[in-house]
């Protein structure tokens, strides 16, 4: 994980995870369901899994353009998103 964003001392807003996941998924470019936005102390966390770090970064890009006071940690995981390259052997 790893933090991003200015630390402030006021926590965030009630209504800021609401706010965030709905950026997430009305952003025509990008329409996230995937990802969990959830409070913890005076910082909101991002979680979940997405195809590439691009997509990952373009989502840390558009809630800190949107919230840009908000520290936000980033806990969002890579999948694979490709054919696997070798036989799974089931026994």
């Amino acid at each position: 994980m790893n933090q991003r964003g200015t630390g402030g001392g006021e926590p965030p807003d009630d209504y800021l995870e609401a706010a965030i996941q709905r950026l997430l998924t009305e952003r025509t470019e990008i329409a996230e369901q995937g990802i969990t936005v959830t409070r913890r102390d005076h910082s909101v966390v991002l979680c979940g899994e997405v195809e590439s770090a691009q997509r990952r970064e373009e989502i840390l890009r558009i809630v800190l353009e949107h919230f840009p006071d908000v520290p936000v940690t980033v806990d969002i995981g890579l999948i694979r998103a490709q054919a696997p390259t070798e036989v799974e052997e089931l026994r």
